[in-house]
């Protein structure tokens, strides 16, 4: 997941505690019930195509969609690996659908700048999947992003929540089809380490620490961190903030109505820093977690038998795409459970990637169409390492019961969650590899006892990010 906008104008519907309270319970009662246990039966694919009448392909389930022989299109994503190999099954099912021929074009961080070069070139993709808020905003912005049709609306009307339509917006007018979601709160670990060291799954940070010692003193190092990619950091944060300081400062943060060198800041990052600043429990110490890719922190941790290189892994629901290409099991090898309450509640931090239309054309909206419903969803769903804000996408379609209860959750949540604050910050603040806040967690990562300067260092990069 990456990030950026420059306000949460488009999705400040209302939090409620009781509401969040009740998402938090889903999940701390679901995953920790169904980490237990849970069938791989992974279904087949809905590769059913019916045949063609009139101008329409048929459906072969519930949207219909027009005939496009003929017809090709571009769709730019930064998605890798399994992740953008899933995704492309789903682009093959629309091609089969329709006649269309989809190209992927994978896409680099930011996203922006690389469609800002794909556009000055004349050769901009037709859609392209932007992973922040606020980049659908920058595209609405210059003129590039086109306001998605009727048919999309209509399928996101039908099979999405308010919050999830709402975050497409700009200026009331729909711009984006969240395709994919993200339950960015979970901690993931090795279940041969957990019953070796004894280890219990910890509800609140200070168990949490308590865990993490355990596990080091049964010979395993307990954490794995991506610090590499800069996201990973800011996920980090967002949880601890979240939970700490609660949802209106949250939100205020997310907004830059509050300055980086806030108090609520302060006390986020010191409570950071009592995980990152032991180096014995990080893999690799700070140094390596410094050089250790997202995908690798996820995998060093469900390889090496017994004796992996860490214990746990934070990160979304996401992490079961890089667990797949282990030999480890979702609810057997690997299991999860939610980010530990720092205050009172434990967080729910969402993120998402989203469809977005840059040359309108009757086979670009047809596309959106087939993202917002729930056949596209179910397709990926099936695949696993996948989330879908979709509430039409059957929970059967999960592919073992882990992923079923986070997906339930999420979906449980209706409005009610906060979504990544990364995301919703300008991209040059909260998107940008080696810049703005990447660079200063990473900064913090490898000194965490410069949480001053590290707050004046946030600040000044924000207040620029969010004049320009």
């Amino acid at each position: 997941m990456r990030r950026s906008l420059r306000t949460n104008r488009s999705h400040t519907h209302s939090t409620h505690r009781a509401a969040q309270a009740a998402a938090v319970a889903v999940i701390a009662g679901a995953l920790t019930l169904t980490a237990c246990g849970g069938s791989d039966d992974k279904k087949s694919d809905d590769g059913k195509s019916g045949a063609a009448s009139g101008d329409t392909a048929g459906s072969g389930g519930s949207v219909s969609l027009p005939k496009l022989d003929g017809a090709s299109l571009e769709v730019a994503a930064v998605w890798t690996g399994p992740e953008q190999a899933n995704f492309k099954k789903v682009l093959a099912e629309f091609e089969k659908r329709t006649g269309a021929k989809v190209t992927f074009v994978p896409a680099q961080d930011p996203i922006i700048n690389f469609l800002g070069s794909k556009i000055a070139g004349g050769a901009p993709p037709d859609v392209a999947m932007l992973p922040q808020v606020g980049a659908i905003k920058q595209a609405v912005e210059k003129k590039w992003a086109k306001p998605v049709g009727a048919d999309a609306q209509a399928q996101l009307a039908k099979n999405y929540s308010q919050g999830w339509q709402d975050l497409g917006k700009v200026d009331g007018k729909q711009y984006g089809v969240y395709y994919k979601a993200a339950n960015k709160s979970l901690i993931w670990y090795n279940t041969k380490v957990f019953e070796n060291a004894g280890a219990k799954e910890p509800a609140t940070w200070k168990d949490f620490l308590s865990t993490a010692q355990t596990v080091y003193d049964s010979g395993v190092t307990p954490v794995s961190v991506g610090g590499a990619d800069g996201w990973t950091l800011t996920d980090w944060f967002e949880n601890i903030y979240l939970s700490q300081a609660g949802p209106e400062k949250y939100d205020q943060l997310a907004q830059h109505k509050i300055k980086w060198t806030d108090p609520s800041v302060k006390d986020a990052l010191t409570t950071l820093a009592q995980l990152w600043g032991n180096k014995n429990y990080l893999a690799g110490g700070p140094d390596g977690a410094l050089q250790t890719e997202f995908p690798a922190s996820v995998t060093q941790t469900f390889t090496g038998g017994d004796q992996p290189k860490a214990g746990m892994v934070f990160e979304g629901d996401f992490v079961g795409v890089n667990i797949a290409e282990t030999k480890a099991k979702i609810g057997t090898d690997a299991k999860v459970f939610p980010f530990p309450a720092v205050g009172e509640k434990a967080p729910v931090v969402s993120g998402g990637d989203a469809a977005v239309v840059l040359k309108d054309s009757k086979a670009a909206q047809a596309l959106v169409t087939f993202l917002a419903s729930p056949d596209a969803a179910t397709i990926q769903a099936k695949l696993g390492g996948y989330l879908s804000p979709n509430k039409s996408v059957a929970n059967s379609a999960y592919p073992n019961a882990v992923q079923q209860s986070m997906a339930k959750a999420l979906i449980a949540a209706g409005d009610d969650f906060r979504f990544d604050m990364s995301d919703q910050a300008p991209q040059a603040f909260g998107g940008t590899p080696g810049k703005g806040e990447w660079k200063d967690l990473q900064d913090f990562l490898k000194n965490p006892k410069n949480v001053a300067g590290t707050q004046a260092k946030l600040e000044a990069d924000a207040a620029a990010a969010y004049k320009g």
